[in-house]
């Protein structure tokens, strides 16, 4: 449990760390856009899967932890240690990128909240496309990592690429998390709560939503 706990302590502290730092970067220097920060997310997500996943499975979100645990492909007593190291990871990780930029002297504002997630429009439209995109990557979840028949091989490449496509059109709108502990972190840090309420329950609802679709998608041994 020790080393489970670990790997998504490490897993979630990096994939934060990298993809908000990407962020903070893109807000100061312009050297990224949209693209760039998409490319981070996904390509992180994928390289910390094939890394960690051997040692935890590299849930890295606590929206993915719960949704497994609902379908019963995850132990139940391992649910609070893992949502628990995934946070601490996350707040790690945006603490770690407040003191790297730190010395710009900006104002947090101009590091973009550490890459805190915010609607661009109205809540109902983030909270919306939350619940849509963290269904989108929970699904790619099921069909490509869970089920019997998957070619879990490819699944790093499959979750990292929803991760990536999300951020890519999901991001103007409302930061694309789909992931509590992504919100938690950055918004712990800078202070930026306003909405953090949407970011840990929308990802939630999307999440055990497409646990419930899986049930009807799911193969089996049998032909």
């Amino acid at each position: 449990m020790k080393r489970e706990v670990l790997s998504e302590f490490l897993s979630t502290y990096i994939l934060i760390f990298t993809g908000c730092s990407a962020i903070v970067c893109n807000s100061l220097y312009g050297n990224l856009g949209a693209i760039g920060i998409s490319l981070v997310f996904g390509f992180s997500v994928a390289i910390l899967i094939i890394a960690f996943g051997k040692i935890s499975g590299a849930h890295m979100n606590p929206a993915v932890t719960i949704a497994l645990t609902v379908s019963k492909n995850f132990d139940r007593k391992k649910v609070i240690p893992y949502i628990s190291a995934q946070i601490f990871g996350a707040v790690a990780a945006s603490f770690t990128t407040l003191l790297i930029f730190s010395e710009t002297k900006k104002p947090l504002e101009k590091l973009a909240y550490l890459g805190a997630t915010l609607p661009s429009g109205s809540a109902f439209q983030s909270f919306t496309i939350e619940i849509i995109l963290t269904f989108i990557l929970m699904i790619v979840i099921y069909l490509s990592a869970v089920d019997k028949k998957a070619h879990k091989h490819l699944a790093p490449f499959a979750i990292g690429f929803a991760v990536g496509v999300d951020a890519l059109f999901g991001g103007a709108i409302s930061g694309a998390s789909m992931n509590p502990a992504r919100s938690i972190g950055p918004a712990i840090i800078s202070g930026k709560l306003d909405y953090l309420w949407l970011y840990i329950i929308a990802p939630t609802i999307g999440a055990l939503i497409a646990a419930k679709v899986y049930e009807g998608l799911k193969t089996t041994n049998i032909d």
